[in-house]
């Protein structure tokens, strides 16, 4: 049963006395100088020394006696009443409250026993924990640990987000000053060329370099909505031990994230993107008649039927570069999607798709069919011709190699792709968006929601119904037009049309309202 248990001390010095009041003497016979803690005669007083609890807790699991519970450091006797009660209550719960784990040392070892997670995932938790959640939260007690801790972190990221943009926007402008200043020195018809120039250029490329060593990373709401779910993750297993009472994520307030949408290069969006330079959203997706022209140009680049693949069928880079042909069954014309290459920075590893529904048989159109067979056939001859020149070609097994046999770094695409776009003089598009230009097509050929979201892995129906609100201009002009068909109406010629009869001057009609009545009063 719980006893209140609290007292008072302080930290004043003075000469020691034992419970009989008699002075505790030294080896040398005087009385020695100590804390005096309890016993301070200053104690009386309401704002000398703070209040204490130190209470006996609840048996352990084993039964056995646990060390008696303290803490200081109390305004009144009633706060460590209080909060006494609150560490019983705790202990009884099961929870060990005389635990001194950080919540540093906490992470780490929750991290270290997370083998369940990809290692894409397991990378970002890393980061998330050794960048963010440790310097601003390792060093306090997994047991003193709060929502207002958590939240001030979150807040003090914030913070550093409008120092880093603002560093980003400093960077962008020495760039521009040092090409200028290399543009007037390398332009200069002077010969020699005046040495001012020169230090111009040089002292503008030391400033970049100055400005480009600040910190510019801005975490955006997204980034914030996966770091609060990671802590909370951690937390609700920490909960599951019995190591804190709650989740205190769980009250953390964010700045509202909404997952952005596919937006359409229409004529109007390209007008104000030539003029300005600016995207008009984050994910953009390409109109047919752009998707053409870039298939068009490409005709003849090696990348071309992958491309065409990842277009009409919405594979991820991952997948299009992993894809085996062991899982390519041209005879019955599909594609089995069940494992992908994943890059970070310099490393690639095999990995599953991103969803258990990732893993997925795509029924391949004609053409890219068509493209396959043509691209095995160019696939066997390069081999032959590798090794007719004594070169070991290397067996990956994937469909889309280079010359040597050797794998693409998905990086690499994904840089090609760019290069692509810009030199066409397309609107920008990333490769990731290709797979929206297929839903899109998709949808507007009148496949059904169900089925795109099969053909992209997608985990949930819900993810893609919610993500393609957003369709091709002629699709949503056939959603307005659809509802006019349903009303059967006459031809203009055959319509019974009732005129309004035409009213008299100075008599009113039955319609005018504010012609009283004859009953009125």
């Amino acid at each position: 049963m719980f006893e209140d248990k609290t007292y008072k001390r302080c930290s004043c010095k003075g000469p020691l006395a034992d419970e009989d009041g008699k002075p505790v003497l030294d080896r040398d016979g005087n009385q020695k100088i100590g804390y005096l803690e309890k016993t301070c005669p200053k104690l009386s007083r309401r704002d000398h020394g703070s209040w204490y609890y130190s209470i006996e807790l609840p048996p352990g699991p084993d039964g056995k006696r646990l060390p008696r519970a303290k803490k200081g450091g109390f305004r009144t006797k009633k706060d460590a009443a209080t909060e006494a009660e609150k560490v019983w209550k705790l202990a009884e719960g099961g929870v060990d409250v005389l635990s001194d784990e950080t919540f540093g040392e906490y992470l780490r070892r929750w991290f270290a026993k997370r083998v369940d997670l990809k290692k894409s995932t397991r990378k970002g938790y890393e980061d998330y924990i050794e960048r963010v959640f440790i310097p601003g939260l390792g060093a306090i007690k997994l047991l003193n640990l709060r929502t207002r801790h958590i939240q001030a972190m979150f807040e003090q990221l914030w913070a550093d987000n409008e120092v880093h943009a603002l560093n980003h926007v400093k960077a962008h402008q020495a760039l521009a000053a040092e090409r200028a200043a290399h543009t007037a020195w390398k332009d200069c018809e002077e010969r020699p060329r005046p040495l001012q120039l020169r230090q111009g250029w040089e002292d503008a490329k030391a400033a970049l370099k100055a400005a480009r060593a600040q910190p510019w990373h801005v975490t955006g709401p997204g980034t914030q909505v996966k770091m609060l779910n990671t802590l909370s993750g951690a937390l609700e297993d920490a909960v599951k031990e019995k190591l804190v009472a709650e989740n205190w994520t769980k009250h953390v307030v964010l700045p509202k994230y909404v997952r952005p949408k596919p937006l359409v290069w229409t004529p109007a969006r390209m007008e104000a993107w030539r003029q300005s330079g600016e995207k008009p959203g984050k994910v953009m997706v390409w109109m047919p008649e752009q998707t053409g022209e870039f298939l068009d140009a490409v005709a003849e680049h090696r990348l071309y039927p992958m491309f065409h693949l990842m277009i009409f069928r919405g594979l991820r880079r991952g997948e299009a570069v992993g894809l085996p042909w062991a899982e390519t069954d041209l005879t019955s014309g599909t594609v089995h999607i069940s494992e992908q290459l994943v890059a970070s920075s310099y490393d690639v590893w095999e990995d599953t798709p991103k969803s258990e529904s990732g893993e997925r048989t795509i029924k391949l159109d004609s053409e890219t069919r068509s493209l396959l067979d043509l691209w095995r056939e160019r696939q066997d001859r390069e081999r032959a011709d590798w090794e007719a020149n004594a070169k070991a070609w290397k067996r990956t097994g994937l469909v889309f190699t280079w010359e040597d046999g050797s794998a693409y770094h998905p990086e690499y695409l994904s840089q090609a792709f760019m290069r692509l776009v810009k030199k066409l003089g397309l609107p920008p598009v990333r490769l990731h968006d290709l797979r929206h230009c297929a839903a899109t097509l998709s949808l507007a050929a009148g496949l059904h929601m169900k089925a795109i979201q099969t053909l992209l892995g997608h985990s949930s129906y819900s993810l893609t119904a919610d993500t393609y609100t957003s369709v091709l201009p002629q699709f949503e002009d056939a959603q307005a037009e659809a509802p006019l068909a349903l009303v059967p109406r006459k031809a203009p010629a055959q319509r019974d049309v009732v005129e309004e009869p035409e009213a008299k001057p100075g008599v009113p009609t039955e319609d005018d309202g504010d012609v009283p009545r004859e009953d009125a009063a």
